[in-house]
């Protein structure tokens, strides 16, 4: 008898992809993120961290803060569920920081597992992009030179 494409469950939709969405007021985790998008049908995972660099246009950054209006987790979800609804994802997970953070800092780490490396790739980055472009969330830039600026996600 002859396999479908479908007929192994690791071919199959998860459950429930969407494992880990959260904003937090305390340093991200790398391992957290990494471990919330395991998944034994996945054979490829891709992570991107987003940390806070010191400059930005041509100006020295100091530190920065993050903060969000209170729909940002849900909006998180929306554009999570956009996500495995474009792709194979077998898992995804999202955190943003909020708060006052350093340069250097984690600010953002997202991962997405699929079955596939070029898979999970289209959908980390199209996960990354869409929460920056759509999520609620402000950044209040310090520079050295005492100037500030305020960045909008959307």
């Amino acid at each position: 008898m002859a396999r479908t494409t479908n007929d192994h469950p690791g071919e199959q939709t998860a459950q429930d992809p969407i494992r880990l969405l959260a904003i937090r007021d305390a340093p991200l985790s790398l391992d957290e993120v990494f471990r919330a998008v395991g998944d034994d049908a996945a054979g490829g995972t891709a992570l991107f961290v987003g940390t806070v660099r010191n400059h930005d246009g041509g100006a020295d950054v100091d530190e920065l803060g993050y903060s969000t209006h209170p729909t940002a987790e849900a909006e998180m979800r929306r554009v999570a569920e956009k996500v495995v609804g474009e792709y194979p994802v077998r898992a995804l997970a999202a955190v943003h920081r909020v708060g006052d953070l350093a340069v250097g800092d984690l600010a953002v780490v997202v991962a997405v597992s699929c079955p596939h490396r070029a898979e999970a790739f289209a959908a980390c980055r199209k996960l990354i992009d869409d929460l920056k472009h759509e999520v609620p969330i402000w950044k209040h830039q310090r520079f050295s030179d005492g100037q500030e600026e305020w960045v909008g996600a959307c």
